[in-house]
């Protein structure tokens, strides 16, 4: 009779091998499950049975109140509008662009690479306080717009500055990881399309792009869930903003309705949750696919 050798779990299904676990990597996971509990699970779950509690205003359940009520039910279109376009339009430009970085060499490439990630040093307090210097009241396109046409234009107060500042931190991460999956592709089938007689967009939209799209997809889902709960920003730009993190602080701080903040605040969760989700199952299907 054949024994498991010491340290190993043994499984007596038939038909499976034995499964060897090293139990000093055992006592590692020992630590981490702690932290998670404590730091995660445990606030969350606490989180999520507090938004059960009636809401300071109406009275009825927080979750009730947030599916039925105009203005959390448009705080919360009103942020997913904006990750989604924040991360749609930093996908197409920073793939673009790192797809250009990573297929060409030229002098200060290292240079130009660091000023674009350079935005990754930055809270979203300092963000916030260029889009103001860009777009506010003494901004540089306020005081152009005064010396040319003798009106301040403005956009730093509004969901536009609020977008332009979440593009801003947006684009170095998926330029990084567009460089990082370009640089493995394989241009002999780009050769081989181009000999088959494809054109060059072709190239693009049969060999190219299906090769980095799990790349595309994973850096989008990350510009959409920093998007949704991005806080820094959005506050040094205006707190009459009405988006989920702002409404989530108002109902905290101002009002003291900590239902309807824990409510607001597993939404947003899950919200984000279900599109990293469904980003990585649609990044694995792609990566899965038969050739």
């Amino acid at each position: 009779m054949i024994r498991p050798p010491a340290g190993a779990l043994y499984d007596a299904s038939p038909g499976r091998k034995w499964l060897r676990v090293n139990r000093a990597v055992l006592f590692t996971l020992v630590p981490a499950l702690t932290f998670f509990c404590a730091f995660w699970l445990l606030p969350f779950a606490r989180l999520v049975v507090m938004g059960t509690e009636p809401d300071n205003h109406s009275g009825a359940s927080a979750y009730w109140t947030v599916l039925t009520h105009p203005q959390y039910l448009g705080s919360l279109f009103s942020t997913l509008w904006l990750s989604l376009a924040v991360a749609g339009l930093a996908v197409f430009l920073a793939g673009v662009c790192g797809f250009f970085l990573a297929r060409n060499q030229f002098p200060g490439k290292t240079w130009l690479l660091s000023i674009l990630t350079f935005p990754l040093a930055f809270p979203g307090v300092v963000v916030g306080f260029l889009v103001i210097m860009l777009g506010g009241r003494q901004g540089a396109l306020a005081q152009l717009s005064q010396s040319l046409f003798g009106e301040r234009w403005m956009f730093a107060y509004s969901l536009t500055g609020l977008f332009v500042g979440y593009l801003y931190f947006s684009i170095p991460r998926v330029v990084m990881t567009v460089m990082a999956a370009c640089e493995k592709l394989d241009r002999s089938l780009e050769e081989a399309a181009r000999s088959l007689g494809a054109s060059h967009w072709r190239v693009i939209g049969d060999v190219i792009i299906p090769a980095i799209r799990p790349a595309l997809i994973s850096t989008g889902a990350i510009c959409f869930a920093t998007s949704m709960g991005a806080f820094g920003t959005a506050f040094t730009l205006g707190t009459r903003m009405n988006i989920l993190p702002l409404s989530i602080y108002g109902e905290f701080t101002n009002y003291a309705n900590f239902a309807m903040a824990a409510a607001l605040s597993v939404i947003l969760g899950l919200v984000t949750w279900l599109a990293l989700a469904l980003a990585r199952r649609l990044a694995g299907d792609v990566v899965g696919a038969p050739a």
